[in-house]
């Protein structure tokens, strides 16, 4: 697939580390960059344009939510209000909702596939979601990516492995209701809970070790941004080149049979294997669980929904934008 046009909008921290990380890996021909603080867009343009001779070729400018709606084959929605130290991803809701709401309205008749990445992601893109009406596929969060990234650190780590050896994942909210998987978890095909030197009495420390991990690196830096700056670049990877990888975004649950005996009928939208592509998440998968892990990802499926509902079908309120560096 040929390089395409994306646009980032928000470039606080996170934007700019997933600006850096789209272009060394040389998915676009044109990236386009969008802040409600005007001169630190054009700063960043500039800084990025000046390392042309030391990665793949791309023209990097500032265009408008409007262009890049009009134009942009991908989008990134980076720009929201960071969470505090000692606050959760959903206490940043209240003043993130309009924001999404604005956001999704200024993106409605897009042909891209918008993706995700203010926090709390996964309500965020519920929000951007209904706004735009887009198709669910088309509109992803980055979920849990980074969270089963954490996960198979840890269990890398304990093991004395690469993390490329480990298949385990996260589900859910990312955030504090989150499901690590450790049920199907596995080392090279082999069950985790089969490989020598696992212990299934430490899978509660490790789970409570990820589900903590932003709020150490938050608390030491204000934010964090390498890791998900590479995460929002691979799932922009999947889209470019059309790769079909199975990657746990949030995205819409489908309503279909099979989701709904474990979610329930009201919408929600939250990280389950997803199959993304040109077409962006066209394929959700129902996961095997055993029965505390099913438990959990309904409980996990209600505390998104409870943080959402106030604010579905509110309408966008005229607000100014911002970018303070969204956690992940």
């Amino acid at each position: 697939m040929t390089a395409m046009r994306i646009g980032i909008v928000g470039m606080g921290w996170v934007g700019a580390s997933v600006a850096s990380a789209t272009l060394q890996r040389g998915l676009a021909r044109e990236l386009w960059l969008d802040d409600v603080r005007g001169p630190l867009a054009l700063a960043e343009a500039l800084d990025l344009a000046h390392g042309a001779a030391f990665r793949p070729t791309c023209d990097v400018g500032v265009r408008s939510v409007e262009a890049m709606a009009e134009a942009c084959d991908a989008i990134v929605i980076a720009a929201g209000h960071g969470a505090l130290p000692g606050t959760s991803r959903l206490d940043a809701l209240a003043s993130t909702a309009v924001l999404a709401r604005d956001l999704g309205a200024r993106l409605r008749g897009t042909r891209a596939v918008v993706v995700v990445v203010t926090n709390p992601v996964d309500v965020v893109t519920m929000l951007v979601a209904e706004a735009s009406g887009l198709p669910p596929e088309r509109v992803l969060g980055t979920g849990t990516v980074l969270d089963s990234a954490r996960l198979r650190h840890q269990v890398a780590t304990r093991l004395g492995l690469a993390e490329h050896s480990i298949d385990a994942h996260v589900l859910g909210e990312h955030g504090d209701s989150q499901v690590p998987v450790f049920s199907t978890a596995s080392v090279c095909g082999v069950p985790l809970r089969c490989v020598p030197g696992w212990r299934r009495d430490e899978e509660p420390a490790v789970a409570e070790s990820v589900r903590r991990a932003a709020y150490t690196i938050v608390a030491g830096k204000g934010a964090t941004s390498h890791a998900i700056g590479l995460v929002t670049a691979d799932l922009l990877q999947c889209i470019v080149r059309d790769e079909r990888r199975v990657l746990t975004v949030s995205r819409l649950v489908p309503a279909e049979p099979g989701f709904a005996d474990i979610f329930g009928a009201e919408p929600v939208t939250l990280s389950l294997p997803t199959v993304v592509g040109r077409g962006g998440g066209t394929a959700v998968l129902v996961p095997q669980l055993d029965a505390d892990e099913r438990a959990a990802l309904r409980r996990s499926a209600d505390v998104l929904r409870a943080a959402a509902r106030p604010h579905l079908t509110a309408g966008a309120a005229d607000a100014p934008r911002s970018d303070a560096r969204p956690s992940a």
